[in-house]
């Protein structure tokens, strides 16, 4: 069994570091949707009945993400280590469709940011709607001290859940979409990141599966 020599055996170490990078990537990502879907903030705004689960469900697709990341990772660094045609194809593969799946997640969050907010929003401004209902106060004082805020418009603080709060607070509406925001672009950043380091993982298993097959059809 031919093994590759000169330039291609740099390659072949260097798709195994890629493939320890894209394996700690993965344990990254697998971190960031155990943090959101963990987080106590988010766990407050929406784990009560009747709270929008959208949000939710991106985050468990990014729990799957990162684990299948970190199986691929570690296929990947043993296909690299046996110089494994069959496996460097297959690492190839995996990584060509979580890259698909990633760009289609991505577009799918893009397109449905703001359905999420709005969700989330009119949860909240349902919860203010009857100050009687003792369950509904509950959900709407959970928001205002979670993310620090009162009301539910930018002008004036109407409800009589925020007599104690000055006038200048924010209203919990434009709260909401500042709290969303942020938690998307940390995945929107993350996801830029991983794209990258997939797009490389690409080249090097081809370029070190090109050079295997022709040093053995060499010998």
């Amino acid at each position: 069994m031919g093994k590759v020599e000169g330039g291609m055996k740099c390659v072949k170490y260097l798709l195994f570091v890629f493939n320890f990078i894209f394996w700690l990537s993965g344990l990254l990502v697998l971190a960031v949707g155990l943090w959101l879907r963990f987080d106590p903030e988010t766990v407050e705004l929406l784990t009560d009945d009747g709270a929008p689960d959208t949000f939710f469900i991106a985050v468990y697709i990014l729990l799957g993400a990162g684990g299948l990341m970190m199986i691929v990772g570690f296929f990947g660094c043993f296909g690299a280590v046996r110089e494994s045609q069959c496996l460097l194809a297959s690492f190839f593969s995996c990584l060509l469709i979580i890259f698909g799946a990633e760009i289609a997640a991505g577009v799918f969050g893009f397109l449905n940011k703001e359905q999420i907010v709005e969700e989330v929003q009119k949860f909240y401004s349902s919860s203010i709607a009857d100050v009687t209902n003792a369950n509904a106060t509950a959900v709407a004082l959970i928001y205002q001290r979670t993310l620090n805020c009162c009301g539910g418009s930018t002008s004036v603080v109407s409800n009589e859940l925020c007599a104690d709060y000055p006038s200048d607070t924010q209203d919990c509406l434009s709260a909401i979409t500042d709290f969303f925001n942020e938690k998307l672009h940390v995945i929107g950043y993350i996801g830029i990141g991983v794209a990258a380091v997939m797009i490389l993982g690409m080249i090097f298993s081809m370029v070190l599966c090109c050079a295997i097959r022709n040093s053995r059809e060499v010998i």
